[in-house]
């Protein structure tokens, strides 16, 4: 508590997840921003590394991260993981303190967040469903935009992490709203990189030089940034991951399940789901864009 009575603003961070694509960035940005991190990863020699940093202290359960933090941050590939990290055997919510905020940021989708929910509140947490927009690059240079969503108490409190991690944070509502609106987005990253992928393979298929598509909508409304970084990417075969196709399956597999929950049907989604888990299946981690290798002719 402040001198006034007030909540002061989250002085030291449990970051969960902190070895990963991720959560490296994030765990430099906070700590250069003054806020202390208390770091674990599943594989703790990612983190050995982090270690070195001045206000990073690697960590070697949850319970031991959670330890004295005013908030927890779970950066990590699914709910499940989630879940381990703060409920399992020496999880965070041993550690933690009654009533500290817990940042769910990655993405698991409505499912997950909802059983979150539930943990949150058995544990007496509060739960903050914050994933972030963004790759690898954007995490290390602290330019994620943040989709928060939860009490405004604590999204005061997070302002000095969020502004560390992110270029902008957008607060859209309660817990569990945040992690639907990051499911819609990223069908629209998945729909982007496949119709990227099955246009290029068809103009390759017909004779026509593919680079010639991305010329013919330069610098006009059918023109986007993002495709012509991940088109460059399957023209020239380099797939090195900046965020795994393995991972973008599994997001739009979370944006069927959210549709046909939601009632929808969504037939391009679920196509689209099919081929990137097919895809994922011999390219998983390459970057997503080598989605592009299952639809490409067989020459190329």
């Amino acid at each position: 508590m402040s001198e006034n009575g007030g909540m002061s603003n989250v002085g030291c961070v449990a970051l969960l997840g902190a070895g990963g694509t991720m959560g490296q960035g994030m765990a430099r940005n906070i700590a250069a921003a003054g806020v202390s991190v208390r770091a674990w990863n599943r594989t703790a020699e990612k983190i050995e590394e982090l270690a070195q940093e001045e206000r990073i202290v690697a960590c070697e359960t949850p319970a031991e991260a959670a330890a004295g933090a005013d908030a927890l941050i779970t950066i990590l590939s699914d709910t499940d993981a989630v879940l381990a990290a703060m409920d399992g055997r020496d999880g965070a919510i041993a550690g933690a303190a009654e009533g500290a905020i817990w940042v769910q940021a990655g993405t698991i989708g409505v499912e997950g967040i909802e059983r979150c929910a539930e943990l949150a509140e058995r544990a007496g947490l509060v739960l903050v469903d914050a994933p972030v927009l963004g790759t690898k690059q954007p995490a290390e240079q602290g330019q994620l935009v943040v989709l928060g969503s939860g009490p405004e108490a604590a999204r005061q409190r997070l302002e000095p992490v969020f502004e560390a991690i992110g270029k902008r944070t957008m607060w859209v509502g309660e817990a569990g709203t945040g992690t639907r609106l990051k499911v819609a987005v990223n069908s629209w990253i998945c729909t982007v990189v496949e119709g990227v992928a099955e246009t290029l393979s068809l103009a390759q298929g017909t004779g026509v030089d593919p680079n010639l598509v991305m010329e013919a909508v330069a610098d006009g409304p059918l023109d986007l940034p993002y495709m012509k970084m991940k088109g460059r990417s399957m023209l020239e075969g380099d797939f090195t991951p900046s965020f795994r196709l393995a991972l973008a399956a599994k997001d739009a597999r979370l944006a069927v399940r959210a549709a046909q929950e939601a009632g929808l049907e969504l037939p391009m989604l679920e196509a689209i789901g099919e081929r990137m888990s097919e895809a994922a299946e011999h390219y998983g981690d390459e970057d997503l864009s080598a989605v592009y290798r299952a639809s490409a002719p067989a020459t190329t």
